[in-house]
């Protein structure tokens, strides 16, 4: 199964992609976390560390100037480049060359084409993808399993939202569900489903945990995994296994 995870930058996305694979992981899947993003974060949420995030963000930029050996094949990037992580996920960053050498099998491949590439027909892989549109854009008619669109009830987050959906609709990519993120009350849900209506929806309430941990760098289901917000978060994983 291969699981996308998109939305505006700022919107919830990257804590939403952690703990999304580590509940998979939990469920005794073979989990894959894919960094996708060009400012690479992922290892904090999933709770890998500030020091061992940068090792690998340091060690995709060594390729780029030369200093380290490109991968031969895509399970080579997967091994030299990433990291176990909690709960049995193995992280990898993907998106840290500025400069990719076109053929090149570690970084001169886009991040959708790597996800169309990788065989994950003996568990999943989770995708957090750069903030916006792009790389939804450059996907073409390449099919996922499952793309989950992480919105706020505020304009500027639901306008992307609407925009994503409206491509994944168009393109017939995948099964949609929105992560409604950040929900305070009635009125903020309500703007989501007006804005989103008739769509897959789960709710992820305002959580100030999840933003603490975000402070500390710290993964909110390591700090605190029986909050109302993480729960919700652990219950989109229920979704994406059962549909």
């Amino acid at each position: 199964m291969k699981v996308a995870v998109v939305g505006k930058g700022g919107s919830g996305k990257t804590t939403t992609s952690a703990v999304l694979a580590r509940a998979l992981a939990r469920r005794g899947l073979k989990t894959i976390a894919l960094d996708c993003d060009t400012n690479p974060n992922l290892g904090l949420s999933l709770g890998v560390g500030d020091e061992e995030t940068g090792r690998l963000v340091a060690v995709r930029q060594a390729v780029d100037t030369g200093e380290e050996e490109h991968a031969a094949d895509f399970s080579d990037l997967i091994t030299r480049f990433g990291v176990d992580a909690p709960d049995g996920v193995r992280l990898a960053v993907v998106s840290a060359i500025e400069n990719p050498e076109p053929g090149c099998p570690c970084c001169g491949i886009s991040p959708e084409q790597l996800l169309e590439r990788l065989d994950s027909t003996d568990g999943v892989v989770v995708a957090d993808f750069e903030a916006g549109l792009g790389t939804v854009i450059r996907m073409g008619s390449n099919p996922i399993d499952v793309i989950i669109v992480v919105t706020e009830p505020t304009s500027k987050s639901l306008e992307v939202a609407r925009r994503a959906v409206t491509l994944v609709q168009q393109e017939k990519l995948g099964r949609l569900v929105i992560a409604a993120n950040r929900v305070r009350d009635d009125a903020d849900l309500d703007r989501i489903r007006a804005a989103l209506p008739d769509l897959d929806l789960v709710v992820i309430p305002d959580e100030p945990e999840i933003v603490n941990a975000e402070r500390l760098g710290e993964s909110p289901l390591d700090s605190a995994p029986l909050s109302p917000g993480v729960r919700a978060l652990v219950g989109l994983a229920d979704n994406v296994v059962q549909r």
